[in-house]
């Protein structure tokens, strides 16, 4: 499938919808855009915590419930033990982890540069009387050794929104990679899910330190008589 084709088309959610209208594709990197500013999720988050404390209502699920679900069918699949250490990249208010506990995994944490997503994910755990999931306010392209190891890390969307950076324009993918080789262990496993970039393109990026297990169905669509994905989702094997 035509990658250029394929990367503007981004249907999944109303971020996404928001961001395929106002950036343009470049050669192999989108334009910056708001979407990769701190600015930009500090004030989403403040305002979905602020929603949260008023009504309870826990905020949007990146990607729907489905890519979830669809994550969590292949650890089922792939009989990760339930202890596995387990690292959501950009948590956001925390609902993946949420997920991942009631299904049983009892070592997770979460990351997010953003205060207010931090204080989100804190106060809905917190509802959930799940005290034993960590989640620290960390850039993960900032990347330090206390976070510790991992068998298994989870972006759903966070990579997508690093490209969109202009302070990260030259080099986020290759700082992103850079801090992914730090916190995974060798033969841990990557699960990467994307509305930008196709399998091909996200392949090329991460081939230095990884190789290639498996793609995760998603959703089709047709237009102009061509059909694709609007989602990408990769696991991927450090090596």
């Amino acid at each position: 499938m035509d990658s250029k084709f394929s990367s503007q088309t981004c249907h999944h959610a109303a971020r996404c919808d928001e961001k395929e209208k106002e950036d343009e594709y470049l050669g192999e990197d989108f334009l910056p855009s708001k979407l990769g500013t701190k600015e930009y999720w500090d004030d989403a988050y403040q305002r979905e915590l602020q929603a949260f404390e008023d009504i309870g209502d826990v905020g949007e699920i990146w990607f729907g419930e489905e890519s979830m679900g669809r994550v969590v069918r292949w650890l089922d699949k792939m009989k990760i033990p339930r202890n596995a250490a387990i690292l959501d990249i950009g948590t956001g208010n925390g609902v993946f982890l949420v997920e991942l506990a009631k299904h049983g995994f009892t070592n997770l944490t979460g990351i997010d540069y953003s205060t207010s997503a931090v204080k989100l994910s804190h106060n809905i755990l917190e509802k959930e009387g799940l005290s034993n999931v960590k989640v620290k306010e960390i850039d993960f392209l900032s990347f330090s050794e206390e976070l510790g190891s991992f068998d298994v890390s989870i972006d759903k969307g966070t990579f997508d929104a690093i490209t969109l950076s202009v302070d990260a324009k030259d080099d986020g993918k290759e700082r992103y990679v850079k801090a992914l080789l730090g916190v995974l262990r060798m033969g841990g496993f990557f699960v990467i899910t994307s509305c930008n970039w196709t399998k091909e393109q996200l392949l090329d990026i991460f081939s230095n330190g990884f190789k290639f297990l498996h793609e995760l169905p998603t959703p089709g669509f047709q237009f102009g008589g061509r059909t694709g994905n609007s989602v990408t989702v990769l696991v991927l094997e450090r090596i």
